[in-house]
């Protein structure tokens, strides 16, 4: 089916208290697997292109994008199609045209008061494209002209009141929280605070999102739905369970040469991931 906006999905999670799955893809076997994945699940699902991923693939977005929205295009169930942690604003002005419903604009790294302007001129901008914008506030920053903490740092966690006021000024559709999760993690071991989460979502009048979600366990994710999140970011899952699959049948198969032979057995091991975690999901 054509593809639907990021915006519909998570606000028909948000009603129905519950979270749509977005999972960061890296190749068309990543878009594959996450299709096929969430066909089985029964569930809509976001797939996510960073600009980490954009800059693999040589500085353009158009050929992953354009992969993507032709495999949406076959899908059984409903698939939206987001720009993840931009940084450059040559990158955001691409998003219409590369058919992104959705945009996760970057500037965390930065003070909070750089962090705010350069997020609401970004909001700004793509409302007028008619794009839905997240954006990241981590540990209470900018204060005496401090950097703060990159919002998945470990020890990085958002202030609730300093969370409302950013909301308000930038104008974004959602914001991803910083509340114990990590980018990056192979092991899932991380412990959300889940009275912060709790606040947060009493606090905030917009959508909560999860990043760094692969290191995070299964009851944790299930809590974190139950407090408020209801969009939550899932990348390095897929390239663990892409890779150990891959190593596991090479060391079996010393002599496969074909990439077709080993990548369809990564596709494979990414779809059973994608499944299972959005049944964690529910």
């Amino acid at each position: 089916m054509p593809l639907v906006t990021t915006g519909e999905l998570v606000t028909r999670a948000a009603a129905a208290r519950s979270a749509v799955a977005a999972f960061n893809i890296i190749t068309l076997e990543h878009a594959e697997a996450v299709i096929a994945g969430a066909e089985e699940a029964g569930s809509p699902v976001v797939l996510q292109v960073s600009e980490n991923a954009v800059k693999f693939r040589q500085g353009q977005v158009l050929p992953l994008a354009r992969a993507a929205a032709s495999a949406a295009d076959h899908a059984a169930v409903p698939v939206a199609l987001h720009l993840d942690h931009v940084q450059s604003d040559d990158l955001l002005r691409q998003a219409p045209a590369a058919g992104f419903s959705s945009v996760m604009y970057d500037a965390a790294r930065l003070p909070y008061a750089e962090n705010l302007a350069a997020t609401k001129a970004a909001a700004d901008w793509a409302h007028t494209q008619g794009l839905w914008i997240e954006a990241e506030l981590g540990q209470v920053g900018g204060k005496d002209g401090r950097a703060p903490l990159d919002a998945h740092a470990p020890g990085a966690r958002t202030d609730p009141a300093e969370a409302r006021a950013f909301v308000t000024d930038s104008g974004v559709d959602a914001l991803a929280v910083a509340v114990g999760s990590t980018h990056a993690m192979t092991t899932r071991t991380a412990a959300l605070d889940h009275d912060l989460l709790k606040q947060l979502s009493a606090t905030l009048d917009v959508p909560l999102v999860l990043h760094g979600s692969s290191g995070v366990p299964d009851g944790e994710l299930v809590a974190a739905v139950a407090g408020g999140i209801t969009k939550v970011n899932v990348g390095t899952a897929l390239n663990v369970a892409m890779t150990g699959a891959i190593r596991e049948f090479l060391a079996a198969h010393p002599e496969t040469v074909d990439p077709r032979t080993y990548l369809s057995v990564g596709r494979e091991a990414m779809t059973r991931a994608v499944t299972r975690i959005i049944g964690v999901l529910g």
